[in-house]
C-alpha cells in the first residue's frame, strides 16, 4: 500500500499528485489519499475511475476524507491528459418560484415581495446555476413582468432560467415567453433532484 497526504492543498493539487503516485506504483496494489475537502475527494474519484480504477472514499472526521484506489486495473493515458476539477455538486443551488407572490395575505404585497426577492438575488455574490417557474410564477417570466430586466441580468450573467410549459399553456401565456425558455415537470423534478440545494421563496 502506499499513501499520500493532500490535506491542505486544493484542486487540482489532489489530482495531480494522485496521478503521479499511481505512475510510480512499484507492487503495491492500493493507493490511499489522504484529502480535507469533499470536492477533493469527487475530483480524484472521478480521475482514478477514468483510469480503470476501482475507488472506495470514506469521511474520517469533518475535515478529513480518506480516497482508497485500487490499482489492479489502472490505465495510464497515451499522451499528457488535461486535469480537469470539478465543483462539489453541494455548492450548487437553484431557486424554484411556484407563484407570482410571494408569501400569504394580502396580493399587493406579496408581489411586492416577490419582486423585491428576484432583485435581491441579482446583487448576490454567488448565483443559482438555475432558475425554476411554474404554476402563476410562470408570469414573472412573461412579457408585463415588473421583474423582467433582473431575469434578464441573471440569465445574461449565466443563469439558466426555465418556465414550466404546462402552466404557460394554462395561462395562455406560451407566446409571451419573454425570458428563458420552457421546461416540463419531468426536467423540473431531474434538476430538482440533482441540485445540492433548493430554495423556494
Amino acid at each position: 500500500m502506499k499513501q499520500i497526504d493532500e490535506r491542505g492543498n486544493a484542486c487540482p493539487i489532489p489530482v495531480v499528485h494522485t496521478k503521479k503516485a499511481l505512475e510510480s506504483m512499484n507492487g503495491e496494489t492500493k493507493l490511499v489519499v489522504l484529502v480535507d475537502n469533499e470536492p477533493a475527494v469527487q475530483n480524484v474519484t472521478r480521475f482514478a475511475e477514468g483510469k480503470n480504477c476501482e475507488v472506495k472514499s470514506e469521511k474520517i472526521s469533518d475535515n478529513e476524507f480518506k480516497i482508497e484506489i485500487m490499482v489492479e486495473n489502472y490505465t495510464p493515458a497515451d499522451e499528457e491528459e488535461e486535469i480537469v476539477c470539478a465543483p462539489s455538486a453541494k455548492d450548487d443551488f437553484i431557486i424554484v418560484v411556484s407563484s407570482n407572490e410571494m408569501g400569504q395575505g394580502e396580493k399587493a404585497l406579496g408581489q411586492a415581495l416577490i419582486k423585491a426577492f428576484l432583485f435581491a438575488v441579482t446583487k448576490q455574490d454567488k448565483l443559482p446555476s438555475k432558475m425554476l417557474f411554474y404554476n402563476s410564477g410562470a408570469y414573472l417570466t412573461c412579457e408585463g413582468s415588473d421583474s423582467l430586466e433582473d431575469l434578464k441580468t441573471l440569465e445574461a450573467e449565466g443563469v439558466e432560467i426555465y418556465t414550466c410549459g404546462t402552466c404557460l399553456n394554462f395561462y395562455e401565456l406560451t407566446e409571451k415567453l419573454a425570458v428563458g425558455s420552457i421546461t416540463n415537470m419531468y426536467d423540473i423534478v431531474e434538476m430538482m433532484e440533482k441540485a445540492g440545494k433548493v430554495i423556494k421563496p
